[in-house]
């Protein structure tokens, strides 16, 4: 059942409804972020918006798929990064409800969408054809972004966490460990899950 339903996300409908789904995710995202780019350093935009970048990511990588063809290093990145993006605003916007008691409806919507960006980025891995000094390009990219979210504070606004920066900087880091992980593991290893576009 779940072969049948890999093979069903290659298609020509599936892959175009994924990409404006993303692209309309995308685009959302960069405005969510919008007070707090207005307040960010030129040098350090590109690396502030974190979620939507991941989503960027994947739709280079959806039009790849649409073109029959494989943007390897967008593809480390991308799944890389949706999974720990995904799973990071899901355990932000939960702490932000356990932390408060109250979740605007903003919230629970983030925690659905990221969480589907988290499992998109797994279930088209069989797709996914980069090599390893993708990944490793990909990892150094993501572990760079952690200095600059924790060092040089440029973590995205959540309010009442905020006094947990350290903790939640420590939770990143391994989260980004863990989804260099996952990416190696789904994409990379021997007699890992290998389809075609075709």
């Amino acid at each position: 059942m779940l072969t049948w339903f890999i093979h069903l996300l290659k298609t020509p409908v599936m892959l175009w409804l994924v990409l404006i789904i993303n692209v309309l995710g995308t685009i959302y995202g960069y405005i969510w972020y919008g007070y707090q780019l207005a307040e960010t350093p030129a040098i350090f935009l590109i690396f502030v918006p974190d979620s939507p970048t991941a989503s960027l990511f994947f739709c280079f990588v959806l039009a790849g798929f649409i073109l029959k063809r494989n943007f390897k290093l967008f593809e480390a990145l991308a799944i890389i990064t949706l999974v720990k993006y995904g799973i990071w605003a899901v355990v932000m916007n939960i702490l932000t409800l356990m932390e408060t008691g109250y979740l605007p409806i903003e919230g629970y919507m983030l925690i659905v969408s990221h969480g589907a960006m988290a499992v998109q980025g797994v279930l088209y891995s069989p797709y996914y054809r980069f090599k390893l000094w993708h990944l490793v390009a990909a990892g150094i990219w993501t572990l760079h972004n952690d200095v600059i979210d924790y060092v040089f504070k440029m973590m995205p606004w959540y309010g009442s966490l905020m006094k947990y920066l350290p903790q939640i900087g420590y939770f990143t880091f391994w989260l980004s460990i863990f989804s260099i992980g996952i990416a190696y593991y789904f994409s990379l290893r021997i007699n890992r899950m290998k389809l075609t576009l075709d």
